[in-house]
């Protein structure tokens, strides 16, 4: 606990509290490392989907349907949220319906591709519900001066979840392919794990963290939907008073799209195209989850003092690198130095987001504009995504140019960063 310095947090925020609001990156971690990336996505493709063409294709399009029903939703349960002083409330339903979701795809078996997309795009939706509503509580515990280096706390010990949820899944893989058991039958059990330690370490966030907002009375007698969707308007009308918040919403979309690659294909690119075994692939996605925390921790640290704008935008340079060395990779050791850096990269550049979302967000509209965060991450998530598979399938296969056109996405997410004011959109939040 002595991680969590009382300088960096608000008056009344115990260092308790704050671990309970990380615990729940902890928690939520599992699901995208094992489900998202390591296990499922590799199994879906060469199991389920039985190795077809359009196999890659459909996952993705599983995901960015998700991502469409998150991008078009999550902006007004925020709102809803904010004006009903909810957002715990909603938290614990939507970890309640993700974590039976995961449990359910231990019956998606080979040929079940309806079922398998079916149970990836509810559990994937209310994963991303969580993560948005989660992040909506950080600018209430961190000071302003602090927001990045405790968001890095959150996405750093996230991480640690993520490896110990498959690390577990590791250890049972290895056990079961040496007792001669198929991917049929481990990876099942695997998501039942992964289920089971999403819901238990989500039960210390529920127990810890407290939800300071007060209700809206207006709302109260308006009904909290309409009332919601009534100040979403609201903020969309007056986008102009906070600009940065949306020149930092548009670079979201673009580099939030080449993060989303990495974390739904890095597992599929790694067996298909360099050739590691399911077990290999488990280990490099650990790895690469040790990394991603350690470069949340120390990019949370480096932001606060250098500028949240110049360590994302570095983080931003590092990703190109990491899809250049990707696409020329011809062996696993190769493969590595790319793993190892976009590890760095995926810790420090999501946290960097999340931290200036947090400047830029009015203090009585936290998850409102968090949840318009989540759009534009969301969207890039579709973006993302659905341009490799879609690339993948036109060019018979070629994933090597699909990952080097990820590259792309970094640059244009570069380019509109240079346009943030982060003091200006500071000022336009805290006047508001």
């Amino acid at each position: 606990m002595g991680l969590f310095s009382p300088d960096a947090l608000n008056p009344g925020v115990r260092k308790r509290e704050v671990f309970g609001w990380a615990m729940y990156d902890f928690a939520n971690s599992g699901y995208t490392t094992v489900v998202i990336t390591a296990v499922f996505a590799a199994y879906f493709v060469n199991g389920i989907a039985e190795k077809a063409a359009w196999a890659t294709f459909a996952w993705t399009a599983a995901l960015s349907i998700s991502y469409f029903i998150v991008m078009l939703t999550m902006p007004s349960i925020g709102a809803y949220a904010d004006l009903r002083a909810a957002k715990k409330c909603v938290l614990m339903l939507v970890t309640a319906c993700c974590v039976v979701a995961t449990a359910l795809l231990a019956f998606a078996q080979p040929g079940a591709v309806a079922l398998a997309m079916l149970l990836v795009i509810v559990s994937n939706t209310f994963y991303n519900y969580g993560e948005s509503l989660t992040a909506a509580f950080l600018p209430e515990l961190a000071r302003p001066d602090a927001l990045g280096k405790v968001s890095g706390w959150g996405w750093g010990f996230g991480y640690f979840g993520g490896m110990l949820a498959l690390g577990i899944c590791l250890g049972y893989v290895i056990w079961a392919g040496k007792q001669g058991i198929p991917a049929t039958q481990f990876v099942p059990v695997t998501m039942l794990i992964t289920a089971v330690i999403y819901g238990a370490a989500s039960l210390v966030t529920f127990r810890l963290l407290r939800e300071r907002a007060q209700p809206n009375p207006q709302a109260l007698r308006e009904g909290g939907f309409r009332a919601s969707l009534h100040r979403l308007q609201g903020t969309f009308r007056d986008a102009r008073r906070y600009r940065d918040f949306m020149w930092l919403l548009a670079c979201a979309v673009f580099y939030q799209g080449g993060v989303a690659v990495a974390i739904a294909l890095a597992a599929i690119y790694a067996q298909t195209v360099i050739g590691f075994s399911q077990e290999e692939t488990m280990v490099l996605i650990f790895v690469l989850n040790f990394a991603a925390a350690g470069g949340a921790f120390a990019w949370g640290y480096l932001q606060d003092r250098v500028g949240h704008k110049l360590a994302l935008g570095s983080t931003l340079v590092g990703w190109i690198a990491v899809c250049v060395i990707a696409a020329l990779s011809q062996t696993k050791g190769q493969f590595w130095w790319a793993a190892g850096i976009a590890g760095l990269c995926m810790g420090s550049s999501q946290s960097a987001g999340r931290a200036m979302a947090g400047m830029f967000a009015p203090p009585r509209q936290l998850a409102e504009f968090y949840g318009l965060w989540t759009f534009a991450v969301r969207l890039s998530s579709i973006i993302g995504p659905l341009t490799y598979g879609a690339i993948t399938w036109a060019t018979g296969g070629d994933q090597r140019t699909a990952i080097l056109s990820t590259a792309a996405m970094f640059v244009l997410g570069l380019a509109l960063l240079t346009k943030v004011d982060v003091a200006r959109g500071r000022s336009a939040a805290m006047a508001s």
